[in-house]
C-alpha cells in the first residue's frame, strides 16, 4: 500500500463514535469506511459480540480495509455505495437489527491528496473524480461534452457557484482549443474566467466548481437521500444515526430529513394531537456539534463540518 493511504485525519471521532454506541454487544455500521479511521474506533469499543459493517465504493479503500482489517472477525466490508444499504444489510440478516450507523460525507483526505484521482488542483493530475473508479463516467470525459447550460447549472446547483455562466463559458471555449485533461488545467481557466482573482485567505476560485463536478459525477446527494431513508429503516428501535457533514447541501439534506421524521406525517387541522406526538419516527440528540478549535488547527478541513445525531424512536 502506498504511504498516502495512511494521511486520513479522522473530524469528530470522539464524537461521532462517543454518540453512535449504544451497547457494545450491538451491530454498527461505518456507511463510508475511507481509511478505517471511524472503524478503529467502534472497534475499539465493541466487545468480542460486537459486529461493524463497513461500506466504501473506492476500491482502495476496500483494498486498505482487506488488508489491515481482515484479521478481525467482528468486521466486514462491501464494497458498495451506502446507497445499497438494504440489499447489502438484508443479505446477511441484519437490515432492521442494526444500533448505530455513522456516515462521514464527502470526499476523503487519501482522495484529495493522491493527485491521480482528480478530486484537488493542488497537484496536477488526471481528471477523473470518480470515487469508484471501476464504473461511471469521469470528469474528463463529462467535461469533453457536456452542452453549456447543463453544465453551468451543474455548477450552480452543486457548487452554488455565482459566476457558472461565465464559467461554463470558458471551458466550452477552452475544449474546443484543446481538450482539457488534467485538474490544474480546467483550474487554471476557472481561475481566469473569475472576476478576481484569488486574494490571500480566500478559498481558491476553483474549488465551488470542482466540489460541484464531484458532487455531480458521483451522485453524491441523491445517494445521501437514499442512504438515509435505509438507514432509517435498518436501524433497530433506539438506535443511532450519526452523520458528519461538511458542506451546506450535504448538511442541509441531513438536517431536514431529522426534522421531517421528528415531526411526523401532516395530520387533518383540527384533531386534538400534533403530528410528532402520533408517530415520530427520529429525535435529535442535542444540539449539532462542530470541531473545537484545536481541531481546526490541527487539520484545517475539520472547519467546516458538523456531526448531527438522532436517535430512532420507531
Amino acid at each position: 500500500m502506498s504511504e498516502i493511504f495512511h494521511q486520513h485525519v479522522p473530524v469528530l471521532l470522539r464524537e461521532a463514535v462517543e454518540n453512535l454506541i449504544v451497547s457494545p454487544d450491538g451491530v454498527y455500521v461505518d456507511a463510508t469506511f475511507g481509511r478505517g479511521s471511524h472503524s478503529r474506533a467502534i472497534l475499539d469499543r465493541l466487545s468480542a459480540s460486537g459486529r461493524l459493517i463497513a461500506f466504501d465504493k473506492d476500491p482502495e479503500a476496500v483494498a486498505y480495509a482487506k488488508q489491515y482489517f481482515s484479521h478481525d472477525k467482528r468486521f466486514s466490508i462491501f464494497h458498495s455505495s451506502f446507497a445499497r444499504l438494504e440489499m447489502c444489510l438484508s443479505g446477511i440478516d441484519v437490515f432492521g437489527k442494526v444500533q448505530g450507523i455513522l456516515f462521514d460525507l464527502g470526499v476523503s483526505s487519501p482522495q484529495l491528496d493522491n493527485p491521480e484521482r482528480g478530486f484537488s488542483f493542488a497537484k496536477s493530475g488526471k481528471l477523473d473524480m470518480r470515487m469508484n473508479t471501476t464504473q461511471g463516467t469521469d470528469a474528463m470525459s463529462w467535461l469533453a461534452t457536456v452542452d453549456e447550460k447543463t453544465l453551468a447549472d451543474v455548477l450552480w446547483k452543486y457548487g452554488e457557484e455565482k459566476f457558472s455562466r461565465r464559467i461554463a463559458r470558458a471551458i466550452v471555449a477552452a475544449r474546443n482549443e484543446a481538450p482539457i485533461t488534467t485538474t490544474t488545467q480546467l483550474a487554471e481557466i476557472i481561475t481566469h474566467a473569475m472576476p478576481g482573482f484569488k486574494k490571500p485567505g480566500e478559498k481558491h476560485p476553483a474549488t465551488r466548481s470542482f466540489q460541484a463536478i464531484r458532487i455531480f459525477i458521483n451522485e453524491e446527494l441523491t445517494e445521501i437521500e437514499e442512504g438515509l431513508a435505509q438507514a432509517l429503516e435498518a436501524l433497530m428501535v433506539g438506535g443511532r444515526l450519526a452523520v458528519i457533514s461538511f458542506h451546506s447541501l450535504e448538511d442541509r439534506i441531513v438536517k431536514e430529513f431529522i426534522r421531517a421524521h421528528e415531526k411526523g406525517p401532516e395530520l387533518p387541522r383540527g384533531l386534538p394531537i400534533k403530528g410528532d406526538q402520533f408517530n415520530s419516527r427520529l429525535k435529535s440528540r442535542g444540539k449539532p456539534i462542530k470541531p473545537s478549535s484545536q481541531e481546526v488547527n490541527v487539520n484545517p478541513r475539520a472547519r467546516s463540518a458538523i456531526l448531527r445525531i438522532a436517535e430512532k424512536l420507531s
